[in-house]
């Protein structure tokens, strides 16, 4: 091929690279600064001639996260005009390949789709799938709600009123799944055949969307690596927004936000987000927000009520995610006793069922040799309340629901990082190069680790989420190491979710084994049943 594909909006010229096709900055959709700013994405602007796509376009406006201050080299350009996306294929050549669209991560603030730990061309070259990942709004541009944004003369795009007052960045994302289905045939991916994945709030985002009625038909598999079901209420979201108004000096109206800089804008939210963190409180700043348009109902109210009942869903955790808020926060790093105890009465007003539940995590983890000290123990806390918990009540709901051959299928993510001297252990974020297949790549290595193992636990992960993508059954689980020998990739299907087994999918160290991808039932499950009967059946709070 010459490089050259033709999309709704005009001609296209992409990069080969080690036998993959890159294209790279398409548009989307048109522009969403100016008048459309807090309005659904419009069509993109057609062009004429041929358009290079052989470099990344601006990213949404923001702050740069740990993820990507701590990796360097990540795109910095940043503009308003970011609804573009990058495509990685094997070829452009009508063999109908599995499509896979990532959704990235950052606390719907920061992050793009152009990030060195998800680049395409592995994943798209030894998967034979096709790799799309996209930008969308973020912070107070993609997230911001009130009913002052409210504007019922907008038009969707299927052509029906637009109706909410919140969720522009998952409009994005719905925008760029409408773009993937009317083009993707072109770059030798099979239009009825979409796996949507992506992490923390891109998994979140997900999570939303299984749950978003204009969503439906536009992918047919999912993916959530941890990315719980949150949503704020419209009342929270409202409260945001007001308080971001006073922050700035100005009225809570349409007016008086459009004429704020988009800079000033990520200006307000950092040091918005910066308040809240001198306040104790673990909330995202920003996230989808229940307003009666995209969003009728919370996500796991939905999914429940049957509709995700067609998709297949593949999701999971790392063993420690809220390690990764750690590093950094002088107040989590010190952390003693008495302070272990202040944080957990967001659990429980009790001191009797705070210092019991501290007791049986810390008894758990001392059985297996494990860390015990107070830091140790908010992680291990803060991991099952603000995710394990709630991602496996969503695979419940999932699979309670779920129609006849539509599996549900969880794993647990437990190799280590050798970052900053091991003290992130399987850490928030960390499995997202090994299913890009990105750990070859020496400065993600400092981050993931590096090796054998590593790369062949890679290989596992790359072999099981093609699979699921290709079959809506992920397969490759046997993948183990002993002290002798080398780690190598094996086949199996997983056990379909049961509630009271809870079969996963280990990816990582087990104790009594080396490296191993195998199957366990009930998992840490001392864990997640001390912090699980302390919670409430939805948390909206997340670190």
């Amino acid at each position: 091929m010459d490089g050259v594909v033709e999309v709704q909006s005009g001609r296209i010229r992409g990069v080969e690279r080690h036998g993959v096709w890159s294209f790279s900055g398409i548009p989307y959709a048109a522009s969403p600064a100016g008048h459309r700013r807090w309005r659904p994405p419009a069509p993109p602007t057609p062009w004429t001639g041929i358009r290079e796509c052989d470099r990344f376009a601006p990213v949404a406006p923001q702050t740069p996260g740990l993820v990507e201050l701590s990796l360097g080299g990540e795109p910095d350009q940043q503009a308003e005009d970011c609804l573009n996306l990058n495509v990685w294929t094997p070829g452009a050549d009508g063999a109908h390949r599995p499509v896979m669209v990532w959704l990235h991560g950052g606390s719907f603030v920061s992050g793009s789709g152009a990030g060195s730990l998800y680049r395409g061309g592995t994943l798209a070259r030894e998967g034979d799938v096709v790799v799309v990942t996209l930008n969308y709004r973020l912070g107070l541009l993609g997230f911001l709600a009130h009913p002052a944004l409210d504007d019922p003369d907008q038009i969707w795009l299927d052509g029906r009123p637009w109706s909410g007052f919140g969720n522009w960045g998952l409009a994005d994302q719905i925008a760029a799944l409408v773009w993937v289905r009317d083009n993707i045939a072109g770059f030798g991916g099979d239009p009825g055949n979409i796996t949507l994945f992506g992490e923390s709030a891109g998994g979140m985002s997900v999570s939303a969307l299984l749950g978003v009625t204009a969503a439906r038909g536009l992918f047919h598999r999912a993916i959530v690596e941890s990315g719980p079901p949150y949503a704020y209420s419209a009342d929270q979201a409202s409260s945001r927004a007001e308080q971001l108004a006073a922050h700035l000096h100005i009225p809570c109206t349409r007016e008086s936000l459009e004429r704020v800089a988009s800079e000033d804008l990520v200006r307000a939210a950092t040091e918005l987000a910066q308040v809240s963190a001198n306040n104790d409180d673990s909330g995202l700043l920003l996230m989808p927000v229940v307003d009666g348009g995209l969003l009728a109902r919370f996500p796991d109210e939905e999914v429940a009520s049957g509709s995700a009942a067609d998709v297949p869903l593949l999701i999971g955790t790392t063993r420690d995610e809220s390690a990764f808020f750690v590093v950094g926060n002088p107040k989590l790093s010190s952390l003693d006793e008495d302070g272990l105890a202040h944080w957990l009465r967001r659990l429980s007003p009790d001191p009797a069922v705070v210092g019991e539940l501290i007791a049986r995590v810390r008894e758990a983890r001392a059985a297996r040799g494990e860390s015990v000290a107070p830091r140790d123990l908010w992680t291990a806390i803060a991991t099952e309340y603000v995710f394990r918990v709630p991602t496996i009540r969503f695979a419940d709901h999932h699979a309670a629901a779920a129609g006849p051959g539509v599996g549900t299928y969880c794993y647990l993510f437990t190799w280590e990082s050798p970052a900053f001297g091991g003290v992130l252990g399987s850490c928030h974020a960390l499995e997202i190069p090994f299913v890009f297949g990105t750990v070859h790549n020496p400065g993600v290595q400092a981050f993931s680790g590096g090796g054998d193992d590593a790369l062949a636990l890679s290989a596992a992960m790359r072999e099981a989420w093609t699979t699921f993508a290709r079959d809506g059954v992920p397969a490759g689980g046997g993948m183990s190491t002993n002290s002798g020998g080398a780690a190598g990739a094996g086949g199996g299907a997983w056990s379909n979710w049961d509630a009271d087994r809870r079969p996963t999918m280990v990816f990582g160290p087990w104790p009594g084994r080396d490296v191993v991808t195998g199957e366990v039932e009930q998992p840490r499950n001392e864990e997640l049943e001390s912090v699980a009967s302390v919670m409430l059946p939805r948390v909206v709070s997340a670190s």
